[in-house]
This record gives C-alpha cells, structure tokens and sequence, in this order.
C-alpha cells in the first residue's frame, strides 16, 4: 500500500475575539453536539460516559477536551483502554521539543491502516471502527491522521508563550467583566428588592382592602422581596459558574477541568430543559383540563349564586343548602378534573410515583376514619334540616346559637358568649334540644320544680305559682299556665310550674327570673320552700323577717 504522507503546517494562532465566539458558541449549545446525519463531524466539548465491561462500545479518544474520533474495543482490548492508550501516545508525541519536525504516515498493516508519527505508531484504524462510522478504512485513516495532527498542533501552541499570553489576557477580561457584576449585583441587589417590596405593596393594597385584610398586603410583598433576592442570588451563582468554567477553559492546562464542570452541572440542566421540552404535549394537555375545570366551577357558581337570589327555583331546595352543595360539587369536578389529569403529569408512569400515590393512599384510608365519620355526619346535619344557621339549640350541656356548620364541625355561640367548636359526628349521635325550631303556635314550654310541705294548701301552692309565672317577662299569658304534681316525696310534694314562651333565645333569663317571682311570691305568703332537703321543722320560717332596704354595709 502506498504511504501518504503529512508533513507538519505552522502553528495555529488562535485570537482572543476567536477564543470568545467560540466560548459564547459553547455556552449556548452546551455540551455534546455529536454527529450530524450526513456524517459530518462536530464539535464535542464533553466525552460520553461509557461502560469498559462492554468491549463493542465505542469510547472517544480526547485531548485537551476535545473528541478527536471514537474507537470499538473488543473483548481482549475494551473500548476506554484503547482510547486511553491512543490517548497517552498521542500526548506523548506532542510533548517533544517543538524544534522536532513530525511526520504523519498512513500505511496498511495486518489489521488495517496503522497511523504514525516519525515512524512511532499512534493508532490502527481497523475495519471494525470502519464499519462502524459506515466509511471506507483507507478514507478513515485519512480523516484519523487529520484529526490527530491538528489535535498535536493545538496541543503545542496551547502551551506556548503567545498562547499563555491570549489566555491570560482573556481570562482578565473576564475577571474584570465578573468584578463589575459583582459590584452593579452588590449595589443595585438592596435597591432592586426594596422597589419590588414596595411594587407588590402598592399593587395588593386593593386585594387586602377587598378581603378585609385576610391577604396580608405586607406579608405578600416581604414573600416576593424573599424571592426576588433568592432569584438574584442564584443568577450570580450562575455567573461565578460560567465566569470559572471560561478562565479555566482559556488555558489548555485546566481545560479537562472546565469541561468536567461543564459535564456535571450544565448538562443536567440541559437534559432537564430537553425533558420539559418532550413533555409539552402533556402539558397542553393539561392546561385544557384545567381551563375547562374552572370554567366549569365559574358556571356552577353563577347557577348557585342565581339561585340564593332567587333568579331560578328549585322545588324543596332550602337557601342554606346552596353553599354546601357548591363546595361538595366543586369538590366533585375537581376530583374528575384530576383522574383525567393523572396520565398525563410527569412522571406518573414512573415506579416512584406511582409507589408514592399508594402510600398516600394507605395512609388516607387508615388516618381518615373519624375524618370521613365528621364530614358524612356533616353531610346529615346540611341537609336533614335539624339544624339551621341561627337556631339556638342544646347538645349535651352546651346551649347556644349555630354560628356556622361546616362539613367537619358546627359553631355555636353559647349563652356565655362564648364559641364552642362541636363535631358533626357528636351532633349526629347526641340528642339535640332545638329552641327555635316552632312545632306549633303555643311555644316552648319553660318548667321548674319546687318542694312544698303536705301542711301547705295545695289550691294555694299552685296559685302562689301561677301567680309567679304572671309576674315573669316573656311567658305567655294564653294558653295558661299550669302546675304539676311531679313526685310525692318524703317530707315535700313536687309541685311543677309549667308556662309557654316563644322567645327560645331567652330561656336562661326567663328561668332565671321565673325562679326569683317563686321566692318573692313564696316569701310575701309566709309559705317556706322544703327544697332540697328537709330534717326538722325550724321553730321560725326560713324566709326574710323584713324588706330589705336597698343598702349594703361596706367596711373600710
């Protein structure tokens, strides 16, 4: 085979307005670009990872971060150890005095085309690596050489004098360049956040006034002052990131450096914008979910709102069932809108998350029995109709005004003014004692007890407490009032005192007050009261031996 011959060309002199276009280039197709589809080779900044275990990969041969060409490996010689040593070979020539004259030769050999330099051999082009880039070896031979010997002259004048210069004065400028960022960020970062502040400030001034101050106007501008400074810092990280990867770039020396902070933190952010990318369908996609879900919540509100003012009329559908029945359908589309939504967000078809959805899913359904037994009994208090807004009602011990009723709770405000929070569960199982609800037109009946010895008149017992039932507040004088003779006791007969009101909401002061006439009427008639207890008949009444004046002794 006939030798073909490469003599050496002059040194590549490579000027700094070169060197920043190309480093500008870099930063915008970062970092692997590979091969065309004609064939054609381009710039790689990064070398793929690659397995040694697998002997058919191919590994690329670098130097000073460049992918001068791949090589297949084989079983007995992996792809990485081939490349490797190709490497060190060609390091190696390139490493000799300047003032030697290379020469490139290109010659067949027993297993294909072998590439030398001053008669040391470099490397074999083999038909495997032929086949493998789908050109013939003689041709790729050629193109090997090439490559090689622009590497080699690359690799000198990278260490040259001339270069070390360019690379410095490079590398200044962008040292210079990075300072003043450094100072406009320092000085401008405090003023650009307090203008943000006050911008979000002014703008949520009208939102707070609309919420009645439930949307903190500052809190919401201290949130996006906190976000912006966090923006700003993380802008300046990525400037101290590409300042550093440009100056270590700059020198031949630490190019492998920068190219391996280039691999490790730009090319995630790469792949991770390629992914955004590939997955916008998925996010039209979801977009149209979501814009028809709220367009259907906004036409259910409308439908909702028009029925509360009476705009429309629905048979049997009580007013305060229209706030409850929103929120249970909105919770209802909501639910729909996001079974739909599921295949299409990221990653649900990944064995994480779709591990991730179980565990919530367990852990719903072991921690939500009395959560789910609120929100059912919830559901039976909105609409069984025993309850109402208003209402003022007695559940256990606890009397009081219904303020609110929730899917999980009912509010009352007790007669001691105070908010007592009760869940629906307990509302569902206890008995409740509604005032205010009217059954028919007499009202509630209001009652109390009082022990009377058997030596009293009973006609005149139970005119002493009708007559003190006329004198209270509020009780009714139509339909009557009554007595009842409760309970023959030992020493007393129970007489109970029963009169008719329809002012629910006052029972506590009307018992209070039906208690104070029985006392005065029980004490104008010299007629003592056994209750509770009784031992002994006292030898003077236990009533007030005179009127009390209205005064009372103070000590000082």
């Amino acid at each position: 085979m006939k030798n073909l011959k490469f003599p050496l060309s002059g040194k590549l002199r490579i000027k700094l307005g070169t060197w920043v276009m190309l480093l500008m280039v870099s930063l915008v197709f970062l970092p692997d670009v590979g091969r065309t589809q004609d064939g054609a080779e381009a710039v790689e900044i990064a070398p793929k990872t690659q397995s040694t275990e697998d002997p058919d990969f191919l590994a690329p041969v670098v130097i000073d971060g460049e992918t001068l060409f791949e090589l297949r490996g084989t079983s007995a010689l992996p792809a990485s150890e081939r490349a490797e040593k190709v490497e060190k070979r060609i390091i190696e020539v390139a490493d000799l005095p300047s003032s030697v004259e290379l020469s490139f030769d290109v010659s067949g050999s027993e297993f294909g085309f072998a590439i030398s330099a001053n008669g040391r051999i470099l490397t074999i082009a083999t038909p495997a690596d032929a086949k493998s880039e789908q050109i013939g070896i003689e041709l790729l031979a050629q193109l090997h050489a090439e490559a090689i010997k622009t590497a080699i002259e690359n690799y000198r004048f990278g260490r040259t004098d001339e270069a070390l210069i360019e690379s410095s004065l490079l590398a200044f400028a962008l040292t210079v360049a990075f300072i003043l960022l450094t100072v406009f960020f320092s000085r401008l970062r405090r003023r650009l956040i307090g203008w943000v502040e006050r911008f979000a400030l002014k703008r949520i001034t009208s939102v707070e006034e609309a919420t009645n101050e439930i949307v903190k106007g500052k809190a919401v501008a201290q949130l996006a002052s906190f976000i912006t400074n966090i923006l700003l810092w993380v802008g300046y990280f990525f400037g101290f990131y590409y300042y550093l990867t440009f100056v270590l770039l700059s020198f031949a020396q630490t190019r492998p450096l920068a190219e391996l902070l280039l691999t490790y933190i730009s090319q995630p952010i790469i792949d991770a914008m390629a992914n955004g990318m590939g997955y916008l369908p998925n996010l039209v996609t979801l977009t149209i979910i979501v814009i028809i879900t709220r367009y259907l919540i906004r036409g259910l509100e409308l439908f909702m709102e028009n029925i509360e003012a009476g705009t429309f009329e629905l048979r049997e559908f009580e007013p305060h069932w229209v706030k409850p029945t929103f929120n249970i359908a909105r919770v209802g589309i909501i639910a729909v809108a996001i079974v739909f939504a599921y295949p299409h967000i990221p990653g649900s078809d990944s064995k994480a998350f779709q591990g991730l959805t179980i565990l919530a899913g367990i852990m719903v359904s072991l921690g939500s029995n009395t959560v789910v037994s609120n929100m059912m009994a919830g559901l039976f208090v909105i609409y069984r109709r025993s309850t109402n807004v208003g209402d003022r009602i007695k559940v256990g011990e606890q009397i009081g005004d219904v303020v609110e009723i929730k899917l999980m709770e009912t509010l009352i405000k007790s007669v001691k003014n105070e908010m007592v929070s009760i869940p629906n569960a307990q509302l569902l199982d206890s008995e409740v004692v509604n005032y205010s609800r009217k059954i028919d037109g007499r009202g509630l009946l209001v009652h109390t007890t009082v022990g009377i010895g058997y030596e009293e008149p009973q006609d005149k017992v139970e005119a002493m407490l009708i007559e003190a039932a006329r004198r209270t507040r509020d009780l009714k004088k139509s339909p009557p009032s009554f007595v009842l003779w409760t309970q023959l006791a030992d020493y007393a007969i129970n007489y109970q005192i029963n009169a008719y009101t329809t002012r629910g909401a006052s029972i506590p002061r009307i018992l209070s007050d039906l208690h104070r006439n029985i006392v005065d009427v029980f004490n104008e008639n010299k007629v003592q009261i056994m209750t509770p207890s009784y031992e002994a008949d006292p030898e003077e009444l236990k009533i007030p031996s005179e009127p009390w004046d209205g005064k009372i002794a103070k000590t000082h």
